[in-house]
């Protein structure tokens, strides 16, 4: 068909028009968030469609006149969260983002349900699936192995104890349900026993109501300690919305048992009834045995319940797990010290529970919460230091850390309260704020506490901010607290917790303590619901979840990892399973860097052990340093303790201590201290081959001042369970040797993918 003259000229014109209209970008999805709603507690539809029609009308004055703000807006935002969901153009959300009352613009990116986290930052997982080299796939999950817990029980109603998809009972297991005064407390499948020691408890505490006769968790601590070792897998857990994702533990498939011996929060833990249930969870046959517990400063070994009972599951073949405990970051804190347990130090994961401090100028400050709310940006309030809110006859030093009774309300209310968060829990200042009146509180960390994370579900808006950061509040005295958000990727990661114990081992300095870090901050696990999870009276709210910080937290994630090893090599012995965790380790973060403190500088073995835990390489680590009770029994002999305390302690008939007696920097350890270096010394070790023949090489990085040589370099086996010797030459070197400790490390690698590295510390005198 012919064109016409006239049509031809029309089209002619309209593609000219067309060439000349500028390029359109297409569309995206962008969240415009405003803060949080300030509204009352009675929430009416009137109320909810007054606020969709704000961000319309907001929107609007954005929108050239043919675009419908009511078409473009998909989500609108109006009960706790304030902002609005909507398909933009690049320029438009560029705009938006430059009002003063919007927190931020940002592209809406596809996600997946996350885990509570840690174990994907473990690499057991990546994104919700699980990769083919995970332990978990290799260890079936730790299916049929059996954790026991020393701690405060357990809520037996905890969906991370349900026993959907589990068989029969091991026949091996011997435990019992102890819930003859309790009822309403059951066993399953899962939770295959509970039992209660509060003799010792009594004694001090008098004649006990009928609520202290139940395994049953009130405080919190066991059921989230046993959750995170070995809970089943949850979908959909999260505190207060924080965190969301599947909960589970190291061993989702494991069999869990708890040995309730605290009764009082944090205390109330006593020896004798902790050696009962030391001595009941052996009976019973458990294979791993977590233990978030410790003295507030070591104890020689046969004065320490833990060190007493984890010996003697240790000749039984059980892998004890303990805390380091929380009296960091000062040297010398460890509590938990005996090498035939594997102590556990805390560090980070890479998930910020990130919100902010806003000054008038806006100016921000990240801090960190749990907060369910934040304060209205389009208000700014007053911040008040707690020095300047208290009353007459309160010291300024109980008022700095907001003491109860020591905040005057009429200075206080309606203000950004401003407290440092020493001495008393973070939850107690908040009350205390929220009591007097406060708008919110900002929580200040001690300098010596650097950029720690730790957060709680405080009742009021909060945020816990570093003391650099505190110094600039006062300059700009108004400004709000945002929402809490959860934040993934955050670098640095791992680094240790200021809270976590640390080394030199006060008792045994040539054994490196603590042994290895794990996750073990806002670490998100199953919590009792007898009390809410800040532990305050005021507080009505429950959470079948709550995210707590500790070593408590980091020592379940070593329990969890051991059931798996003990799944996937039941013929290793405690000791080769320990030696697995720490040679494998590493002390790097996910920048490629030294893994630091809360500081940000250099952390040292005495914070990290071995390094930070990697589970899948530690099932495949090549080669360990193997121990047996004999072994341990000589390390005691080396201590001086005599023919008759050695008995006691091991009960064998057929031992005696060696004519001569090995030295302590010669106990088969998987780490090499020597204290006190003098001159030169040679260290003896020997490894044990686990895994395909092959030759190591040795590698070492010296410690500064120290001249380090390895004799022989070169280790060749030939077949599994083939054990070599080595020795390591250590020397001062005179011009540049260090009064103080210095770090260095052997690796032994082969032409595979083994590196089974040791750390190596010497203090020259």
């Amino acid at each position: 068909m012919r064109l016409l003259a006239p049509t031809l000229f029309l089209l002619s014109c309209l593609l000219f028009s067309l060439r000349q209209r500028p390029t359109l970008a297409a569309k995206q999805s962008y969240v415009v968030y405003l803060g949080a709603h300030s509204h009352g507690p009675e929430l009416s539809s009137v109320d909810l469609n007054r606020v969709t029609q704000s961000h319309y009308e907001f929107l609007g004055s954005y929108l050239g006149s043919n675009e419908n703000p009511e078409e473009a807006i998909f989500y609108s935002y109006t009960r706790h969260i304030n902002g609005f969901a909507a398909k933009l153009d690049d320029a438009v959300a560029a705009e938006i983002a430059k009002h003063p009352k919007v927190l931020s613009v940002f592209l809406s990116k596809e996600k997946k349900l996350h885990t509570t986290h840690s174990w994907e930052f473990l690499g057991l997982e990546q994104n919700g699936r699980i990769p083919p080299n995970s332990i978990w796939e290799k260890a079936r999950y730790g299916e049929d192995a059996i954790i026991g817990n020393i701690d405060s029980g357990v809520w037996p109603e905890s969906k991370s104890f349900s026993d959907e998809g589990f068989g029969p009972i091991p026949s091996k297991w011997k435990g019992i349900c102890q819930n003859d005064k309790d009822s309403r407390f059951h066993c399953n499948r899962k939770l295959i026993g509970a039992r209660y020691f509060n003799h010792e408890f009594a004694v001090h505490k008098g004649p006990l109501n009928s609520s202290f006769y139940s395994p049953r968790d009130i405080d919190g601590h066991g059921t989230h300690t046993l959750s995170t070792a070995g809970g089943n897998f949850v979908a959909g857990a999260s505190v207060f919305g924080f965190g969301k994702g599947t909960a589970k533990g190291g061993s989702p498939k494991a069999r869990v048992a708890a040995y309730k011996v605290c009764w009082e929060g944090s205390s109330g833990c006593f020896d004798g009834d902790i050696i009962a249930a030391f001595d009941m969870a052996i009976h019973d046959g458990v294979d791993v045995l977590s233990v978030s517990l410790g003295g507030e400063k070591p104890s020689q070994f046969l004065e320490d319940g833990i060190a007493i009972g984890s010996f003697h599951a240790v000749q039984h073949g059980i892998v004890v797990v303990t805390s380091a405990g929380n009296e960091g970051p000062a040297d010398s804190t460890a509590s938990n010290v005996a090498p035939w347990q594997i102590v556990v130090g805390a560090s980070t994961t890479d998930r910020d529970f990130a919100n902010y401090v806003v000054l008038g100028n806006n100016k921000s400050f990240k801090g960190q919460s749990l907060s369910m709310k934040g304060l209205p940006s389009d208000k700014l309030f007053p911040f008040i230091s707690a020095e300047d809110a208290k009353l007459a006859n309160a010291s300024v030093e109980n008022a700095l850390v907001c003491k109860k009774g020591t905040l005057d309300p009429k200075k206080v209310k309606g203000k950004i309260l401003v407290c440092l968060d020493v001495n008393t829990r973070s939850v107690d200042k908040g009350l205390q704020a929220a009591l007097a009146g406060a708008a919110g509180i900002v929580l200040v960390n001690l300098p010596e506490y650097g950029n720690d994370r730790m957060t709680d579900p405080h009742v009021l808006p909060a945020s816990d901010i570093n003391f650099n950061d505190s110094v600039s509040l006062f300059r700009h005295p108004v400004g709000y607290i945002t929402r809490p958000t959860t934040e993934f990727g955050t670098k640095p990661a791992p680094f240790m917790a200021a809270f976590s114990s640390k080394g030199p081992n006060i008792i045994t300095p040539e054994i490196l303590k603590p042994d290895i870090t794990a996750p073990g901050e806002n670490i998100i696990a199953a919590y009792t619901e007898a009390q809410s999870p800040t532990h305050l009276n005021y507080d009505k709210r429950r959470s079948p979840f709550n995210s707590v910080s500790g070593t408590s937290m980091s020592c379940p994630h070593i329990s969890g990892i051991a059931s798996l090893l003990k799944i996937l090599h039941p013929d290793w012995s405690p000791a080769a399973i320990q030696s697995a965790i720490m040679t494998t380790a590493s002390t790097h973060d996910n920048k490629k860097q030294q893994i630091l403190n809360a500081s940000f500088a250099e952390a040292t073995p005495f914070s990290y052990g071995a390094g930070h835990v990697q589970p899948n390489l530690a099932m495949d680590p090549g080669l360990v340093y193997d121990l047996t009770a004999k072994d341990y029994l000589n390390f005691l002999c080396t201590l001086g303790y005599n023919k008759k305390e050695i008995f006691w302690f091991s009960k064998n008939y057929t031992y005696t201590c060696p004519k001569h007696t090995i030295s302590l920097v010669d106990f088969n350890y998987p780490s090499i201290t020597v204290p006190k270096l003098s001159g030169s010394i040679t260290v003896t070790r020997k490894v044990k081959n686990v895994g395909s023949p092959g030759t190591y090489q040795a590698r070492l990085k010296s410690p500064k001042g120290v001249s380090v040589t390895i004799a022989p370099k070169s280790l060749m086996f030939i077949k599994v369970g083939e054990e070599k010797s080595f020795k390591v030459i250590i020397k001062a070197q005179n011009a540049s040797v260090t009064k103080d400790y210095a770090f260095g490390e052997l690796i032994w690698s082969d032409d595979k993918h083994h590196q089974v590295r040791s750390p190596i510390v010497v203090k020259a005198v």
